[in-house]
């Protein structure tokens, strides 16, 4: 019974989350004042050179999975790839602009249960001017590298950054995300070690998985699967901040859930909410929705 009465509590915590999110979405677009406020909404100049030319590959003629993979570094057989995403300079400006909100009095809700520093982005306004098309950018990329996971129609986002220092959270333990295809982005600042590990696909677990570690690079970007499982070893020294970004199919999401594994019951949310959609009632347009488990 114990039990039975964290799990309540636990799933009422959870739908208060998107009401507290959008008050205190309110209050930031009220009162606080940015320090770069260009970082938020996506200019070429942001994005690597690299990351354009890859763009222009996947949206040509004839664009192929061989060929893509010929500008991305894989990582064993996990289909997990680092591709160029940002240039320095932009990277810089970022982790400026979320130190300046960090140490300003704003209200702060932070990403999950297990990153404790760190800014959810669609509080600060980058949703609709900077994550949506970055995610639609995206799209070529993630169509031909996870077609099965709704990799051409992922149509909505949960985007945060996360933050690692010795004096506040050093690490991660294994996890898999609410997202069909993750980005996660190494923003900066210096650190050492600190590695990202990936072991099994959620659904395909081994009795002994075989992990490898994969090295963070500055303004690159690492693409995998939602359900791989994962985590991140501790950093020894420095500051470490990741862009990541949830990427999700409601094509795919609305027949199972990929946290409960069940057809999902759904109760309404606001913005994105977890990327669900009801099916379309008259000309309404579809709301997006939360698993009520």
């Amino acid at each position: 019974s114990v039990v039975y009465l964290q799990i309540e509590a636990e799933v009422q915590r959870r739908k208060q989350l998107t009401h507290q999110s959008v008050e205190r979405r309110a209050i930031i677009s009220k009162c606080y004042k940015p320090k770069h406020p260009e970082v938020y909404t996506l200019q070429d100049s942001f994005l690597a050179p690299e990351f354009l030319e890859i763009e222009r590959f996947c949206t040509s003629p004839g664009a192929d999975l061989q060929g893509l993979l010929s500008y991305l570094e894989s990582f064993s057989d996990k289909r997990i790839y680092r591709l160029p995403v940002f240039t320095e300079q932009f990277c810089h400006a970022l982790v400026e602009e979320l130190e300046n909100f960090e140490q300003s009095d704003m209200p702060k809700g932070r990403p999950n249960t297990m990153n404790n520093y760190g800014v959810l982005l669609n509080e600060l306004g980058m949703d609709e001017p900077f994550l949506t098309p970055l995610r639609e950018r995206l799209l070529p990329i993630t169509a031909l590298l996870y077609p099965e996971l709704g990799g051409a129609c992922l149509d909505s986002h949960k985007a945060f950054v996360v933050k690692y220092s010795l004096h506040e959270d050093l690490d991660l333990s294994s996890h898999y995300d609410n997202a069909e295809v993750t980005l996660n982005v190494s923003l900066g600042k210096e650190f050492t070690e600190g590695n990202l590990y990936f072991g099994d696909f959620n659904q395909d677990p081994t009795p002994v998985p075989k992990y490898i570690e994969v090295e963070h690079v500055g303004g690159r970007g690492l693409l995998h699967r939602g359900g791989q499982i994962h985590g991140a070893l501790p950093i020894a020294s420095g500051e470490r901040w990741n862009l990541i970004v949830w990427m999700r199919s409601s094509a795919v999401r609305n027949q199972l859930c990929p946290m409960c594994r069940r057809k999902p019951e759904l109760v309404p949310a606001e913005g994105f909410g977890d990327g669900f959609t009801e099916p379309p009632r008259e000309e309404l347009p579809p709301p997006v929705n939360v698993c009520a488990l």
